[in-house]
């Protein structure tokens, strides 16, 4: 009887960790790690944009670009928030640390750093071993870009994400990771702010050797655009998938694969 007691007493002690493990995310970075993790089960509230995958749109949205909703996100009553110490505002995780949730915070600087925070996040959870099959794969994945590429001849390039006006990226900013396993230089990495607006007298005064637009816009309108300005810069034009590279998940790895691809098919017909 005494072992049956003890057996009874762990099933149980194990069923309750499971139940009340509420998950809330504050990202869309976040709610995607839940997801590879197979734990949606436990996601009752996320970010806005949490656009990935499709299925999660249809969940309550407690947090955004003017911070938390504190009022819904309570009312889910969540045992475990998963907060972007990058993108939340701190007074806003500092309140919820005050208020006595557990909070993990999110805040990858490299490309390796997503791995190490997946596999954090799955001990807390105890899905310790699809992490490790995850990241293996990722990092493998990393490898082989960064091998594939990595004798190739640098090409200047010209990385944006809004038209009008101009936005750009500077070395500090994390598309330039990406860039960097491509072998292409950021004609603007001399720039001292991660995310500098510039003007196209600018661009075409450094003649990248291609045109790289991480935007959402019609082709119609991407053309349109440098149209006018080709008689002064006359490169070709493609594009970046920024929902999955602008984004610490585990879809930034065959984003970046395909991003790499493109620029090489340019780099091969580029006579420098």
């Amino acid at each position: 009887m005494k072992y049956t007691w003890i057996g009874l007493v762990l099933l149980f002690a194990s069923t309750t960790v499971q139940a009340k493990t509420r998950i809330i995310t504050l990202a869309p970075h976040l709610t995607e790690w839940v997801y590879s993790l197979e734990l949606e089960s436990q996601l009752v509230g996320v970010s806005a944009f949490s656009d990935f995958p499709e299925a999660a749109k249809a969940l309550p949205v407690v947090a955004d670009y003017q911070g938390v909703d504190f009022t819904a996100l309570m009312a889910l009553e969540p045992d475990l928030i998963l907060a972007w110490g990058g993108g939340n505002k701190p007074q806003d995780i500092a309140r919820l640390q005050s208020l006595g949730y557990e909070v993990f915070v999110s805040q990858p600087k490299t490309l390796d750093d997503i791995a190490n925070e997946i596999v954090q996040l799955a001990a807390r959870l105890a899905r310790a071993e699809r992490a490790q099959q995850l990241t293996q794969q990722y990092r493998a994945q990393l490898s082989n870009i960064k091998s594939l590429y990595a004798h190739s001849k640098p090409i200047s390039v010209f990385y944006y994400m809004w038209q009008q006006p101009l936005m750009t990226i500077g070395a500090g900013a994390w598309a330039n990771q990406a860039l960097a396993l491509c072998r292409a230089e950021h004609i603007f990495n001399d720039s001292p702010i991660d995310y500098p607006q510039v003007t196209i007298r600018q661009v075409i005064t450094r003649q990248p050797a291609l045109l790289i637009a991480a935007s959402d816009q019609s082709d119609e309108a991407l053309q349109s655009y440098w149209h006018q300005h080709k008689a002064l810069i006359n490169a070709p034009i493609i594009r970046a998938n920024a929902n999955a590279l602008h984004r610490f998940s585990l879809r930034i790895v065959p984003a970046i694969g395909e991003l790499c691809e493109r620029i090489d098919a340019v780099r091969e017909k580029t006579i420098y």
